[in-house]
């Protein structure tokens, strides 16, 4: 039954179609849950750091159970999407309602979409990657999967990365400033990547392309189907999705940065240069992303059997909690500031 233990993930979803099904008072629901109702939750569940035994990995990866509960996302991440937006189009609905239904389904695509598409994305298998860039397409957020992989993973933590925030940056700020660099970083990764092969950039395989050809085929698809309501409403839980993943990018490498070795190169990416969290609660809604520096250790590592590091620096709240702080900039700088080493702390 401990294998089950990631159904939990699906709480939000379950929570969302409440919301977009029912409306009126519930419809703002899947927040309260999500940012509040679990970070309660945290509070009460105790901090768990055991790491598995060799034979308990073993056995995990054996089990596909564990690749069923994220390919399962697919159909619940898009069946939502499209009930939202077939609600919000042809029902009779309070602005409020519309609001609190993009919201929901947002974070859906945040939760369930974003991350475990990421999730998908680092696998070895071809099958497993086209599902995670298919759970990106709704959040518009596909380009996500090259400079993620190509660019975040070996700049991680420098102030060449778009996704490492800077001390004392805020929330906000970084919003915009690694939404804007990850997208021309990913420009630059695929024209890179196209010249390495010899190939132009009209090619066949400049993914970049047709990233921008799919999303615009679905909002437009969505546009001839829904109306400009459910074009609105694609648009907008895509964006509230994409803050939500950007809002974890800020908080899993605030203020670390890797130092420079006498050569001028970066040391190479250690488990002190991202956040760690073992509240069980949201290691389990988040599949296990908050063990995040053994994640950057070995990227292909499967979220079932990563570990828990000594020499992590970790988090005094679970992931959820951290990002609500992280809303309030003076607070999140007085609590974590403290926490990020002296030899780190560049403004």
């Amino acid at each position: 039954m401990k294998d089950l233990k990631y159904l939990a993930a699906f709480s939000i979803p379950l929570v969302a179609f409440i919301s977009v099904y029912f409306k009126g008072s519930l419809v703002f629901l899947t927040p309260v849950f999500a940012f509040v109702i679990i970070p309660l939750l945290e509070l009460i569940f105790p901090v768990d750091t055991k790491n598995l035994t060799s034979e308990d990995v073993d056995n995990r990866l054996k089990k596909k159970v564990f690749d069923w509960l994220l390919y399962l996302n697919i159909p619940i991440v898009y069946g939502l999407v499209f009930f939202g937006i077939y609600e919000a189009a042809n029902t009779v609905i309070e602005t409020y309602e519309l609001v609190g239904m993009i919201i929901s389904v947002g974070i859906v695509l945040g939760v369930n979409g974003i991350n475990v598409a990421h999730e998908l994305g680092h696998r070895q298998a071809t099958n497993e990657r086209f599902l995670g860039k298919a759970l990106l397409l709704p959040s518009l957020y596909m380009h996500f999967f090259i400079e993620h992989n190509f660019g975040h993973h070996l700049n991680a933590a420098t102030q060449e990365d778009p996704a490492t925030a800077r001390y004392n940056q805020t929330v906000y700020s970084f919003w915009f400033t690694s939404i804007f660099r990850q997208y021309v970083g990913a420009w630059k990764i695929q024209n890179k990547l196209l010249k390495t092969n010899n190939q132009s950039f009209l090619s066949v395989n400049n993914d970049m392309f047709w990233y921008t050809v799919l999303q615009l085929s679905y909002l437009t698809s969505v546009f001839l189907v829904f109306g400009h309501i459910g074009l609105l409403f694609s648009i907008s839980a895509g964006i509230i999705g994409v803050l939500l993943l950007e809002s974890v990018n800020y908080i899993e490498h605030y203020g670390l940065l890797r130092l420079k070795t006498k050569s001028g190169r970066y040391e190479r990416v250690k488990e002190m240069h991202s956040w760690n969290s073992n509240h069980v609660i949201g290691r389990i809604v988040l599949y296990e992303l908050t063990r995040h520096s053994d994640h950057h250790f070995k990227s292909s590592k499967k979220y079932q059997v990563l570990d828990c590091h000594d020499e992590s620096p970790q988090m005094p709240f679970g992931y959820p909690t951290s990002m609500v702080l992280a809303m309030l900039p003076p607070l999140w700088f007085r609590i974590m500031n403290k926490r990020v080493p002296k030899e780190m702390k560049i403004i």
